[in-house]
This record gives C-alpha cells, structure tokens and sequence, in this order.
C-alpha cells in the first residue's frame, strides 16, 4: 500500500470520527453546533501539551484524556447553552468556537499562532496510526448505533421533533441533550489527539469555523441522524478535493456545485430517509 494512500485512510478517518460525532448532536438530539472544531482543537492541544509535559505516557492515554477533558468542558457549558432553542443555541455554539480559537492564537501555553511544532508520534509509522484511527471511528459509530436504538432512540427522536410534546409525555429533555453534547465533544477530542500526533504539528487555524462549518456540511450531505451517513458524507467531501486536482483551478466551484445539486434533489443526505410527511408533499 502506498504512503499516499495509507496518509489518506489514516486523515480520512480522522475527519469521519469528526463527522460522526457531530452526528451525535446534530442528528440525534436536534442540536445545530456551529463550532464543533472547538472540541477537536481543545482535545488536539491537550493531548499536545500532555506529551510534552509527560512523555512517558502511552498514545491511548493521551487519546483518551483530550477526549475527557472535550467531553468535560461539553457538560460544564451545556446547562446554560442548552436551554436556548434553535438558532439562538447555534449562535452559542458559533460563539463558543470564536474564543476557543483565540484563546489558542492569543496563549503562551498555546503556542499562540504559531502553534506547536515537534510533537511526538510514538515511533508509529503511518500505518501504525491506522488502527489507533479506526478503532476511534468504530467506538464512536457503536455509540451512535446505540443512540438510535430502543427505548432511548424513540426519547431523542421525541426530544428533536417536539422537545415540548416530548416533557408532557415525561421525557426529560436535558439529560439526554447534555449526554448526547459530552459524547460527541468527547470523539472530538479523541480526534484532536489523533490528528496531533499523526501530523505532529497544530496550529489555531486548523480549528477554525471553516473547519466547524465543513464538518457540518458532511453530516448533512451524508445524512443527519443515520449511523452510516456521516461517515459516507465525510469520506466524500474529503476524497473530492484529491479527486478534482487536474482542476484545482475550478475546485472549489465544483465542489459546490455538487454539494448544492445533492442537497437540492436530495435534501435528507445521500443516506437519509424520506419522511412520510415528505413524501406526500412530493406526492401533491
């Protein structure tokens, strides 16, 4: 297998973790988050900083940390943010991105934005960050299979289409709003690690609301609240740009245009389903 294409299994994984755990909010619990990257900047600089601090610590530990410390700073925000609705919580969560990238540019700790350079990555080659990856992806994909099953899939499902029919049936709204946030924050910051230590450089940038915005886009054109979805939205918008090198000049024009053509003729994502209510308006 060649280094091209083990480099693109190993950064197309990591982007479809990215992808998947967005999922987890925006599909399932109905949350819109417009700084998703945050998460995978705060797990990506703590494992950073854990690294260099400790070198003696091994890759998982690290992996899992800045997913906890992710998942962590997701629950300590959600009581406030998640009791605004809509687009005022997306605004929140744009917010919340904004000053995660400054904090990061504006730190001496951080680098500033220059980011931090020589990061160590284990003596794995880049093969070896495969499994690391895939494991990452399999975990959170269960997770999310999990979330959408039983008893606890039809509360969410209630939650995202009516939060106030949802209480008057008894189901609390908050709990599982504030678990479904600190699980996908927490597979963001375990892509954060996986993602300092595969390219072993990370700057403010990276981390940016392109990146947040990105993200998003693959969960929609895949297909929001579907296990799969995600993931195939995440492996496409990914594989495009390589695919589309003989016209890098008109990259980003095509790039658009298939995104707006799929989601005009096919709004619900590649893997989505069809409402019923949707359907008989097509119908009519």
């Amino acid at each position: 297998m060649s280094a091209y294409i083990i480099h693109l299994i190993n950064l197309g994984g990591i982007y479809i973790l990215l992808a998947s755990s967005l999922n987890i909010i925006v599909g399932y619990a109905g949350i819109i988050s417009l700084g998703h990257a945050a998460f995978f900047g705060i797990g990506a600089y703590t494992s950073a900083l854990l690294s260099l601090k400790f070198p003696e610590l091994p890759f998982f530990v690290l992996i899992a940390c800045a997913g906890g410390v992710s998942g962590l700073i997701a629950l300590i925000i959600s009581p406030p943010a998640l009791k605004l609705k809509d687009e005022y919580l997306a605004v929140v969560t744009l917010g919340l991105g904004i000053i995660v990238e400054l904090l990061l540019k504006n730190s001496d700790f951080t680098g500033g934005p220059d980011g931090i350079f020589g990061l160590p990555n284990f003596g794995l080659p880049p093969s070896g960050f495969i499994a690391y990856t895939w494991i990452s992806l399999f975990l959170c994909l269960a997770a999310s299979w999990k979330l959408c099953r039983g008893q606890l899939g039809l509360n969410l499902t209630a939650i995202k289409e009516n939060e106030f029919t949802a209480q008057t049936l008894g189901i609390s709204p908050f709990p599982l709003k504030a678990i479904c946030f600190a699980l996908s924050a927490f597979f963001a910051g375990c892509a954060g690690s996986l993602y300092a230590h595969y390219i072993t450089f990370i700057s403010p940038g990276a981390f940016g609301l392109h990146t947040s915005i990105l993200l998003l886009c693959m969960v929609v054109l895949g297909g929001m609240g579907t296990v799969i979805g995600p993931a195939v939205g995440a492996a496409a918008l990914f594989l495009l740009p390589e695919l589309l090198q003989k016209v890098a000049d008109y990259q980003e024009l095509v790039y658009g245009l298939l995104l707006i053509i799929t989601l005009i003729f096919r709004p619900q994502g590649l893997l989505g389903k069809t409402r019923k209510k949707d359907k008989d308006a097509q119908a009519a």
